[in-house]
């Protein structure tokens, strides 16, 4: 690739720049199903956790299975007695602080969590090339943990973080600022630096027109909402501070052909994936995934140019489908038979949380709906990303928008003809397959051309495939899965699945949620990095997350 300005100039003065809006006809009907399963939120199913979980059960297996917890039953509320007339209401008391679980003791296990200053919920860990591990805490913040150091640094929006974009000519959106970091991806060595990784955000929270997603086109656009999230390079300097490059992630006016106002619709950064090769940075997010050169070093006037704006949004491998359109409704006139509730046409797309670098430069995105292999550099022979786009939306290519759970009926479905495939992780092996993880559907091996290999779910450690991260090992090719509900972690070897439960990591950290595997490559021995989100008991006692590093064998 080409020095990244002048090589996006050149694209634009050769009237290579001009995009579509988000349908394949040009119509902008595309809806982002934002009800899709999440880190916080994996699905309906999630159980309320014992107080004191039951004794974890270990049926015949290939490896040690912690079984899955008996959901219980939460204690009944009391009710709230009726507030006296005259006095003013009490004030509610201050948070319960979290539990912290003593970290267990495991042959090739290290364990640092909250006792160590890390946050309360793990969102994301890695490592950059200087050995520094990195945690997504959240609404806590960006943490680090320095080699050889015994506690973990905090950083926050007061230290230079910047989780909402610029108005145009550079300036910042008034109103709230919201910070929550729930992704992140280890980056490069930098001269004069002791670290740098990659930041993604989550936007300011809301529903219907004041969701981050919608509301540059609703009816009221506030930039407090549709300039939040986003991404950063976060640089650690040797004196402990940290400088910062966000990648406002949106079109600027007149960039995409159907919609010369703009466009915003990437906001919640899900995961994040680097390729030096060509200079990359890959986003996945909510409603689709976007790019980024990792060598740009911001330009807050730039009002999302593609000459100055470091980056290119957005892509999604689509399909055209029905949703429900009056479904309050319909489901009550017709509680038992979803055929008749009422549809709409819409073009699907959304939670781009399988994000993966092939070795060949491409990279693979998995979605909700429909996976993508993005032909980013085999298209042509080099890094094209526009000819990349087209192999990915164009109908002409619809053999590219992969379905890994099949659908009942392939184009035009209703929703209770699809089952949605809810990517919860993408890596790549070493011998070239490509490994899916879902949040509902368990994990399964694709060729170099999407064709599904085989498929794994009541092999897995809780015995049905609820899948909430997903990485690949470097040294051996084995793939590890961590679950979404409890359980703990699989690790797929060949035609064997060993399973590290309870029995070995312990209960509270087997109850968590898996939310982040990521594999240390600034080093030539193993460590696997473990994200354990923690997780709310039925007492609503929250217990602190933990980043587990392995190296053993």
């Amino acid at each position: 690739m080409k020095g990244g300005r002048k090589w996006a100039g050149a694209l634009l003065a050769a009237g290579l720049v001009s995009a579509a809006a988000c349908s394949d006809g040009g119509e902008s009907n595309d809806t982002s199903e934002q009800g899709n399963p999440g880190l916080d939120n994996p699905g309906p199913e999630t159980p309320v956790v014992p107080v004191n979980p039951p004794a974890a059960e270990n049926p015949p297996s290939s490896g040690n299975d912690g079984g899955t917890p008996d959901a219980g039953t939460p204690p009944g509320d009391g009710g709230t007695p009726p507030t006296d007339g005259g006095t003013p209401p009490t004030p509610p008391p201050p948070p319960t602080p979290p539990i912290i679980a003593p970290p267990p003791s495991a042959a090739g296990w290290r364990f640092f969590g909250r006792a160590e200053g890390g946050p309360e919920k793990v969102y994301g860990v890695t490592s950059d090339e200087d050995g520094n591990i990195w945690v997504a805490g959240g609404e806590e913040g960006l943490f680090v943990l320095k080699p050889g150091a015994t506690s973990f640094q905090k950083f926050t929006m007061s230290d230079g973080l910047r989780p909402y974009g610029y108005l145009p000519g550079g300036g910042t959106p008034t109103g709230t600022k919201y910070l929550k970091v729930i992704s992140v991806a280890g980056g490069v060595k930098k001269a004069g630096a002791s670290g740098m990784v990659f930041v993604g955000y989550e936007g300011l929270p809301g529903e219907g027109a004041n969701h981050c997603e919608n509301n540059w086109d609703g009816a009221n656009p506030d930039a407090s909402r549709y300039k939040s999230g986003d991404a950063d390079k976060v640089t650690l300097l040797p004196d402990g501070t940290i400088t910062t490059v966000h990648y406002d992630i949106f079109s600027g006016p007149d960039v995409v052909r159907d919609e010369p106002r703009g466009r915003e619709k990437v906001c919640n950064i899900l995961r994040i994936a680097v390729d030096k090769k060509t200079n990359s940075v890959w986003f996945g997010g909510n409603h689709g995934f976007a790019w980024g050169d990792i060598r740009f070093e911001g330009n807050p006037a730039c009002n999302g140019q593609h000459s100055c704006a470091g980056l290119y949004e957005h892509v999604h491998p689509a399909i055209n489908a029905f949703v429900y359109s009056n479904k309050a409704e319909d489901s009550k006139l017709y509680p038992n038979d979803p055929s008749k509730w009422r549809v709409r046409n819409a073009l699907l797309t959304d939670a781009y949380y399988g994000v993966a670098v092939d070795p060949s430069g491409d990279v693979w995105f998995g979605g909700a709906d429909r996976s993508t292999r993005f032909r980013y550099v085999t298209a042509t022979g080099s890094p094209n990303y526009w000819r990349a786009q087209s192999m990915t939306e164009d109908s002409a290519y619809a053999w590219n928008r992969y379905d890994i759970w099949t659908d009942a009926v392939a184009n035009g479905s209703r929703p209770e003809q699809r089952t949605s495939d809810n990517v919860s992780g993408m890596a790549v092996a070493k011998d070239g397959t490509v490994w899916v993880g879902s949040f509902a559907n368990g994990v399964a091996q694709l060729d170099g051309e999407g064709k599904v290999l085989r498929r794994f779910s009541a092999e897995l450690v809780d015995r049905k495939g609820y899948v909430a991260s997903l990485s690949a090992d470097p040294l051996d090719g084995s793939v590890w899965a961590g679950t979404s509900w409890g359980g703990g972690i699989s690790r797929i070897r060949g035609n064997t699945v060993t399973h590290y439960n309870s029995d070995i990591i312990g209960m509270d950290l087997a109850m968590s949620r898996v939310s982040d595997i990521q594999a240390d490559t600034s080093g030539a021995q193993r460590r696997i990095l473990v994200g354990f989100m923690g997780y709310e008991r039925s007492d609503k006692r929250w217990v602190a997350g933990s980043i587990g590093i392995y190296t053993g064998d």
